[in-house]
């Protein structure tokens, strides 16, 4: 006798920034999906469109559950984000991570600068693999970066975010809003082309490796303590303390129109 599996189904309605992974029949909507057998919920929010790393919190039937939980038939669903404004710490899928560290995805390189010049903890290869990025989120407790929704869908990764903006500045103001970062920026602190931490050096100890002119019209001195990059407050400084003064008010700005 052939066994044929019973569909069913249950009604999800996702909350806020998740819907941005929808079709847009779906958004903003309460719909219903119908499955066989006993799937996962994560299993089941991943095969919607949604990666898991974006949950935050999920109610079924007015409950917080985690990942593991079986969907049943009729269960309804409320699936929400990262809240900046709700206090809900107790029903979280995973402990927020008070001083992040990211990892950046081979398509963000420029906004990999952009962060390390903000002080960020920010590892960046133009050649890392998708498969080493999980690891290397998963291993170090980083927070994965990235155009690129499959990889959020990867099963090491805790952590994660989808970039929205297309360009770098947008992209940037996002993340210190996404991981409520504007009053942590400390500026001038990490290299820029490696992300070691960067220290004062005495103009002596490095003036074999200085230009003539640099020689000449700059004394204070800067050196990167893992690639040994050195920095001074040349020409291009005025521009830089521009770009984190826009972004730092373009991010708290946004910040207020949150709460």
């Amino acid at each position: 006798m052939i066994q044929i599996n019973k569909i069913n189904f249950a009604n999800f309605r996702f909350y806020a920034s998740l819907n941005d992974f929808l079709p847009k029949k779906r958004r903003q909507e309460t719909f219903a999906y119908f499955f066989k057998g006993n799937p996962s919920i994560k299993d089941t929010i991943e095969s919607l469109g949604v990666p898991h790393p974006e949950v935050e919190l999920i109610l079924v039937n007015g409950e917080s559950v985690d990942f593991s939980y079986r969907v049943k038939a009729k269960d309804y669903f409320s699936i929400y984000p990262h809240f900046s404004s709700l206090e809900i710490s107790n029903n979280l899928l995973r402990d927020r991570i008070l001083y992040p560290h990211f990892v950046l995805d081979v398509h963000l390189g420029k906004l990999a600068t952009q962060m390390r010049l903000l002080g960020f903890n920010t590892l960046y290869l133009n050649n890392y693999s998708d498969e080493e990025l999980a690891k290397i989120s998963h291993q170090q407790q980083r927070i994965i970066l990235t155009r690129d929704i499959a990889l959020l869908k990867r099963s090491l990764v805790i952590h994660g975010y989808w970039i929205r903006g297309k360009d770098t500045e947008s992209q940037l103001i996002e993340v210190l809003r996404r991981f409520n970062l504007s009053s942590k920026i400390s500026p001038f602190k990490r290299c820029l082309r490696c992300n070691g931490l960067i220290i004062s050096v005495k103009k002596e100890v490095i003036i074999d490796k200085l230009e003539p002119l640099t020689k000449q019209y700059y004394n204070e001195f800067y050196q990167c303590t893992e690639c040994s990059q050195i920095y001074w407050k040349g020409s291009h400084y005025p521009k830089l303390k521009k770009i984190i003064e826009k972004v730092r008010d373009s991010s708290f700005r946004n910040s207020l129109l949150n709460n």
